[in-house]
């Protein structure tokens, strides 16, 4: 099966995220693996939607950047790929 690095990344950082009702009713989520990836927002679904895009923005700018990324299960942003390595499996 064809696995998509960046992807699974993004899948497997989310479903380390803790979400938190705050005392004015709205949602605060974070991953804790992930330092500053924060989100707010008014329903718990659009700080889900919120943190799914402050974490692709995060990884993103950290790899641009050539900031190290934290390895998260199999999933190692920071490798090179191989010579004989597909682009939509590194």
């Amino acid at each position: 099966m064809l696995q998509f690095i960046l992807t699974g990344y993004i899948e497997n950082a989310l479903s380390q995220a803790e979400y938190d009702k705050l005392e004015d009713g709205t949602f605060s989520g974070r991953i804790p693996s992930c330092k500053g990836v924060i989100a707010f927002a008014g329903t718990l679904r659009e700080c889900e939607s919120e943190l799914r895009s402050t974490l692709e923005d995060w990884v993103l700018t950290g790899l641009k950047l050539g900031h190290p990324l934290p390895v998260l299960a199999e999933y190692d942003l920071n490798r090179e790929p191989a010579d004989n390595e597909s682009m939509a499996t590194v």
